[in-house]
């Protein structure tokens, strides 16, 4: 699980049973509409924009379901 994440970091997570590259967009820390849908977060419940590094393409995901990529 990765906690505090910055825009910029690279991170990892899963999409359909594969290991999907990306990074850090944006912290979204109340409702709003992202990546397509409405996203429910708030200061203590964050999500994360990030963008993949196949696609190109925007996703949301909660902090857990990202793994930081280190080096």
């Amino acid at each position: 699980m990765a906690k505090d994440l910055s825009k910029g970091d690279k991170v990892t997570w899963q999409s359909h049973g594969t290991t999907v590259p990306g990074t850090v967009e944006e912290k979204i820390t109340s409702d709003e509409k992202a990546a397509g849908r409405t996203v429910k977060a708030s200061p203590d419940e964050p999500q994360y924009r990030v963008k993949s590094d196949k696609s190109g393409k925007d996703a949301v995901h909660k902090p857990e379901s990202l793994k930081k990529k280190h080096g």
